[in-house]
């Protein structure tokens, strides 16, 4: 043995307070010397013990380092028994605390990402899924309350009754005519901006003609698409609505009006001149007739009332959409409502012809060139999709959504017409959330027999699907994405995420060319460039600097896409005043630190 055996001191009166020399003779403590008979022969070879192999090993630490067999559990040395010491060396006895069993923090097991199969090449770039390797970080997981509940919503609520200064109902032997314009959504905000006209101009409004003539030449009625009886109803307190135009007057003469966009209240009062001459106007346009801010409190909540409470959807539309919505509940119990826009009329429209084939774009063309009422021909499709004007497509969507969090399996009600491309361009989504469904594929044939060849009825059951779901998301801000998050804000601002397509074309622009790579930092980049695009309360933006007129108010966001805060209101009396006493010693503390120390939103705690 080559080790050197060292004990801790002891007093000296002890009897074992020695140390042996070379000779065999013992040294004292005082330093006295002591002679003793040469020691008998050693004994026959015996296998060490569990101690000796211990103190030869450098102790259970230097074992366990190199990797040895586990060494027993430790003994304190009997110095009063026989051991047998090797003459004229030293063994070092190691510490009490080296002989302890070393305590080791076991690590949880990594999970590893399992292999996805890639994607088929289309859409304008291949798969870029992100390879993980073990050193590399994982994507984290992201938390249901992120993924699918409503943002907090600081206690607002709605509040869409008359001021005390309001006066409505005077009845009036002028009438106004509206033939509403557009698809079902466009037709319904200009139906509410003609309930406030009216009120404005004090006439009586008859129940408006629906668009025949635009790209759906769909031939339903009010009555088919809204609940007519109760539109007269419920605004019985507002204006006067009456269900056709007295014989007596059909044959008087008209005055055929375009009032112009976004209006205010005084060129609506100007108009009033006009009955002067005549006893009956005529709307030949209803779509965007009034300004979205700067208008009176009580025609601000007029709009809402009529918008989400008088243009209610006729029996059987209603009935069949919640039939479905029951039948979407049943699979997964929550699901997303996707606004696909990618349809045929809305890409020549925009003339978007990103990953599309030649035959294809030329074919948009010339749909484009052959509708007379659409007025930009001539269009730049790589100029429309970095300024963020083209809807995303069916593979942009999934790349989006994934990058989001949203796992495979989640349900997704696609709430749109014919997807242009067919299944070869839906499959670019459905390889990454393959529970995707259609009203076709919920209802029978016998249920959606009724609605066949009527566009307007089946967007109203999308409509209401839409605005019933969990999550709404929208490819392409239309009438039909603004008028459901306005209308989900107004229930209590519910998940709706709208994506940022400009900036979003830069991050596909980049998983084309290599620089960026599916995984946790496409998923951190995304979820960041959308963390107040979720539906959380704003007030309405303004319109942008600079800009006068009709370009003006063309750029202020829609009073239906975000009706705070004329109908949506602070929290309750009630609600404030608890909520004040409990946070009020807090609020000094929270406003100092607040100097001192930015708020940085804490990573997402997984559950």
């Amino acid at each position: 043995m080559n080790d050197i055996l060292s004990r801790p001191s002891r007093p000296s009166s002890s009897p074992l307070d020695f140390k042996l020399q070379p000779d065999g003779t013992k040294t004292s403590g005082e330093g006295g010397r002591e002679t003793s008979p040469p020691p008998p022969p050693p004994p026959a070879v015996s296998p060490p013990t569990g101690t000796e192999q211990r103190l030869a090993a450098g102790g259970v630490g230097e074992r366990k380092r190199r990797g040895g067999p586990r060494a027993a559990k430790c003994e304190t040395p009997n110095f009063s028994s026989a051991v047998s010491i090797p003459v004229g060396e030293e063994v070092q006895v190691p510490p009490a605390k080296a002989l302890r069993r070393r305590r080791v923090r076991r690590r949880p097991p990594r999970r590893r990402l399992l292999p996805r199969a890639d994607l088929p090449v289309a859409g304008g770039f291949e798969d870029r899924r992100e390879r993980v390797s073990p050193g590399e970080r994982r994507p984290e997981l992201i938390p249901d309350r992120e993924l699918w509940d409503a943002p907090f919503s600081f206690g607002l609520h709605t509040c869409v009754k008359p001021t005390a200064r309001y006066n409505g109902a005077r009845g009036s032997d002028r009438y106004i005519t509206v033939r509403s314009n557009g698809g079902l959504n466009q037709m319904r905000t200009g139906i509410a901006d003609m309930v406030a006209v009216a009120l404005i101009m004090n006439a009586t409004l008859v129940i408006p003609q629906l668009d025949r003539r635009s790209f759906w030449k769909d031939t339903s009625t009010f009555s088919d698409i809204f609940d007519e009886i109760h539109f007269i109803e419920a605004l019985k307190g507002d204006i006067r609505v009456a269900r056709e135009l007295p014989k007596e007057l059909e044959s008087v003469p008209h005055a055929r009006k375009h009032f112009t966009s976004w209006a205010s209240v005084g060129y609506y009062e100007e108009m009033t001149r006009l009955w002067n001459e005549y006893q009956v106007i005529h709307v030949a346009k209803s779509d965007s007739r009034l300004a979205n801010s700067d208008l009176p409190l009580d025609i601000q909540r007029l709009r809402c009332r009529a918008m989400y409470n008088a243009l209610r959807f006729s029996p059987p539309i209603e009935i069949l959409a919640k039939k479905l919505i029951e039948r979407l509940r049943s699979r997964e119990g929550r699901y997303i409502a996707l606004h696909l826009r990618y349809e045929k009329d809305m890409l020549s429209f925009t003339g978007c012809t990103y990953g599309l084939t030649e035959a294809e774009s030329k074919e948009l063309t010339i749909m484009r060139e052959n509708t007379s009422h659409w007025k930009v021909k001539k269009i730049n499709s790589t100029e429309q999709r970095l300024g963020g004007n083209c809807p995303l497509t069916p593979k942009e969507v999934g790349i989006f959504l994934q990058a989001l969090g949203y796992p495979p399996s989640t349900l997704i009600y696609i709430a749109a017409g014919e997807i242009y491309g067919g299944n070869a361009c839906l499959s670019m989504l459905s390889s990454r959330f393959p529970n995707l469904v259609f009203k076709e594929t919920l209802a029978t044939k016998e249920e959606l027999e009724g609605f066949s060849n009527h566009a307007s009825q089946t967007a109203a059951i999308d409509y209401i699907i839409s605005v019933e779901s969990d999550v709404f998301v929208s490819s392409y801000s239309g009438n039909m994405a603004r008028a459901v998050e306005g209308h989900r804000r107004f229930l209590g601002h519910r998940r709706t995420i709208t994506p940022d397509r400009k900036g979003l074309v830069e991050v596909f622009d980049r998983l084309e060319s290599g620089d960026l790579r599916e995984g946790s930092s496409l998923s951190e980049l995304v979820r960041q460039m959308h963390d107040n695009r979720q539906g959380a309360p704003r007030k309405r933006r303004g319109p942008l600097p600079g800009l006068k007129g009709k370009s003006r108010s063309r750029t202020e966001e829609s009073f239906y896409e975000n009706p705070y805060p004329e109908c949506i209101c602070g929290p309750k009396r009630h609600f404030k005043t608890m909520w004040e006493k409990r946070h009020r010693p807090v609020f000094p503390i929270l406003f100092i630190a607040q100097l001192f120390f930015p708020y940085k939103k804490a990573c997402p705690v997984v559950e």
